[in-house]
């Protein structure tokens, strides 16, 4: 298991970014997984769903494992297939919003980056997977909240304050370990251990108000109601379950696609003249 404690801090607000998205107008989002890659664009909502690796679903041996970029070359090719169906070869007035794992590593995330722009956009932004899924079917109160996130291959707990990572963890595990039939013992006990490591070192009070919300699951595994029904009663308190758990985080990507498009198509003040 990984835990914050284990990298920096990246709360980089897209608010921030804005100055660099100036005239762009249209975007993408993506969100790239173990499993599956998925794309959003503004208006039509999710266009593309599609497998990374020759398995299907939860397929081994593609690009992306573990939640790292592997192969950053058939990453780049993939990619270069979703944008080029979503947004044509002219891609020089766009920005392109990424959906990564929030424990995801200055490597990973500077390969994102790369291989992004190489597929020629205007812009390009890193958002982590918990504040999209937070933004798509999270509370927007800003008030604590768990973000549990199943995929294939890792699972993620974060605790979001203010809409801000407080604390994350990892535990690379997922629905693709299990063998068919198999009881979901071995995630359920990772997320649960997750939060209980998170319980421990709150000083703040902030976990238990979490709890008392409910967690919000989202990604692949939670589509299975052993895995929801599991976590709910062993942690004693109801779950947030989204429509559609596993285009969750694309959709909450695609929420901050759309924010940034509107901003960057306000004109600047002119300035004033003196006197």
């Amino acid at each position: 298991m990984r835990s914050l404690r284990d990298g920096q801090r990246h709360v980089r607000s897209v608010h921030q970014q804005d100055r660099q998205h100036r005239g762009v107008t249209r975007g993408l989002a993506l969100d790239l997984g173990s499993s599956r890659t998925r794309a959003w664009l503004p208006g039509q909502g999710v266009v593309s769903d599609t497998g990374n690796g020759p398995g299907g679903e939860y397929g081994r041996g593609g690009p992306v494992r573990r939640g790292r970029i592997v192969d950053a070359e058939s990453c780049g090719r993939m990619l270069g297939r979703v944008a080029d169906a979503a947004l044509g070869a002219d891609r020089s007035d766009t920005v392109i919003v990424l959906s990564h794992p929030v424990l995801a590593g200055p490597e990973h995330r500077a390969a994102a980056r790369e291989i992004l722009g190489a597929l020629g956009p205007s812009s390009v932004i890193v958002l982590d997977s918990a504040r999209a899924a937070a933004a798509c079917a999270g509370p927007q109160d800003g008030g604590p909240l768990l973000v549990v996130d199943i995929g294939a291959e890792l699972t993620e707990v974060t605790l979001l304050v203010d809409g801000q990572v407080r604390d994350a963890r990892l535990a690379e595990t997922g629905i693709s370990d299990l063998d068919p039939g198999d009881p979901p013992t071995a995630v359920v006990r990772a997320v649960l251990d997750m939060i209980m490591a998170m319980w421990q070192q709150d000083r703040h009070g902030a976990v238990l108000g979490a709890l008392r919300r409910g967690p919000l699951l989202a990604g692949g595994g939670a589509l299975r109601p052993d895995v929801t029904n599991r976590i709910a009663v062993r942690l004693g308190v109801p779950v947030r379950l989204p429509d559609d758990p596993a285009t969750t985080v694309v959709r909450g990507a695609g929420l901050f696609l759309s924010s940034v498009l509107r901003r960057a198509t306000v004109a600047p003040a002119l300035p004033g003249r003196a006197g």
